[in-house]
């Protein structure tokens, strides 16, 4: 059906028709076919910030410092001018327009970084529903870290992480979580996964996932540790068991010779380097063992033998409850593709309090996505490799895609290589990006151009971009800079 691009007869159509069941969202998303960010300002004076994203609510906007030490939060508000004529629209916009602060408010400015840390600018989680925000700070990596107390050899290793828990309403401190020489990958939240209340940080130096719950009180609850041990009581009962097996050691030390060798090895050499498997390590093998064992025909347990891929990469399901492994897929698996190709909302759920995130297009609940996919899948020309590039992206990092519906495939189409809802960087383009109507008579509704209005001059390197969308306003910000730390090139989209 015909919809008027006219806002006032989509309001009229609103009053007098009701959507069918189900429908009321997304019917109201639909009225972002009229409220686009169409109007555009170049180079806007601003601070020299690192600009990180909105929250997913849009109350705030996280921005930290050049010299990576401080966190400076900003209020999103709204240009706001006086006209004496009957259409302002044929007017220039009053030289304020040119300011940061004309469409930001500054609420404060917080140090999270001590001397010696760093604040990792692509690492940002936000808990909606107490507005809470979780930031890391960091040491220098050491790379040639020696192995010990049960790490993981070639895994570097930090001196120290911290995880900071705000209240970003008014910046304040409410907890932190301290990890000593350890690994935590922290680039784009891949390392650290927020849904509800519990938190989880995987330990890739000690092959561990931290479980914590995050209270409303704004305090960070430990609550288990998978890794070591697997169920809450293990360290217990092995500890128990060590130390009546020492007691029956000591009795029988007695009786041996004093160069009594065991099995080849003298017999406290045996005691010292008898050690266990991890708990979630043993459960892996067993797993895989009693595949083999019971002959299954699961081609993704019995091509591991024969498989000719020198840097294979593997996924496992694991069950946090019965601390069982309930399935074992190799990144070629065919299987575990349909999977995610037609349940891919599964595999980055959301936090129930977040409304805002249900409504992100994937190839599982867009029709447009999915036949995006489809045109790629048959332009390949080896199943295999598009399966693993296609898995290369699980598991999906937690709050990485924006929630904006000019993101929305069944409103907009564009190009994804130049900008998608995922908080990527992206290669800088001297050519306007178009944002066209899915909807006939599919004319382009506005675009996007990071940069100078003129293109850049500088061509002594390589230019990136990075948009940042107001979950809900007609509200963009386009960020280009080049690799060689000279300020960004900062415009704001907006609707006049």
């Amino acid at each position: 059906m015909f919809r008027s691009n006219n806002l006032v007869a989509r309001i009229f159509e609103r009053q007098i028709s009701t959507p069918s069941p189900g429908t009321s969202v997304h019917c109201a998303r639909r009225f972002y076919e009229n409220l686009v960010p169409s109007h555009t300002i170049y180079d806007v004076e601003c601070p020299d910030h690192l600009f990180r994203k909105f929250t997913d609510d849009g109350q705030y906007l996280v921005c930290f410092s050049r010299n990576h030490q401080e966190l400076i939060v900003y209020r999103p508000t709204w240009l706001s001018f006086s006209c004496k004529e009957e259409d302002c629209d044929i007017h220039d916009l009053p030289t304020k327009a040119k300011r940061f602060d004309s469409f930001f408010t500054q609420l404060y400015c917080v140090s999270l970084a001590s001397t010696n840390e760093y604040i990792c600018k692509d690492f940002f989680i936000y808990m909606e529903s107490n507005q809470f925000a979780l930031f890391a700070t960091s040491t220098a990596q050491i790379h040639d870290a020696p192995a010990v107390g049960g790490a993981i050899q070639g895994v570097p290793s930090i001196e120290k992480i911290t995880f900071h828990l705000l209240r970003l309403e008014d910046g304040i401190v409410l907890d932190e979580k301290v990890f000593h020489d350890d690994f935590v990958h922290l680039a784009h939240n891949m390392g650290v996964f927020l849904y509800d209340d519990l938190l989880a940080i995987v330990s890739l130096r000690y092959q561990t996932i931290h479980i914590l719950q995050i209270r409303d009180s704004g305090n960070l609850v430990d609550v288990r540790s998978i890794g070591a041990f697997c169920r809450e009581d293990d360290e217990l009962f092995l500890n128990s068991n060590a130390q009546s097996m020492n007691t029956h050691e000591k009795g029988k030390l007695h009786q041996l010779p004093e160069n009594h060798v065991e099995n080849g090895l003298p017999h406290n050499q045996l005691t010292s380097e008898n050690t266990f498997l991890s708990g979630i390590k043993q459960r892996l093998l067993s797993f895989i063992f009693r595949g083999i064992w019971n002959e299954e025909t699961d081609p993704n347990l019995l091509q591991m033998s024969r498989s000719a891929d020198h840097h294979p990469a593997f996924f496992a399901v694991y069950n946090m409850e019965t601390t069982e492994i309930v399935a074992f897929y190799q990144n070629s698996a065919d299987e575990l593709y349909l999977m995610f190709e037609q349940f891919c909302d599964y595999f980055h759920t959301t936090s129930r309090s977040s409304l805002h995130m249900n409504f992100i297009s994937s190839h599982s609940n867009s029709i447009h996505a999915r036949e995006q996919l489809r045109c790629v899948k048959n332009k390949t020309t080896s199943s295999s490799q598009f399966v693993k590039k296609m898995l290369a992206s699980l598991p999906i990092s937690c709050q990485s895609q924006s929630p904006s519906p000019y993101f929305d495939q069944s409103l907009y189409r564009f190009d994804e290589k130049l900008i998608s809802a995922t908080d990527r960087h992206r290669q800088s383009t001297d050519h306007p990006i178009r944002f066209i109507l899915r909807r006939k008579p599919n004319t382009v509704r506005f675009k996007i151009k990071p940069g100078p209005e003129g293109g850049s001059m500088d061509s002594r390197g390589k230019r990136i971009s990075s948009f940042l969308f107001h979950p809900s306003l007609p509200l963009a910000l386009s960020i280009q800079q080049t690799l060689f730390m000279q300020p960004s090139a900062v415009n704001v989209h907006f609707r006049r």
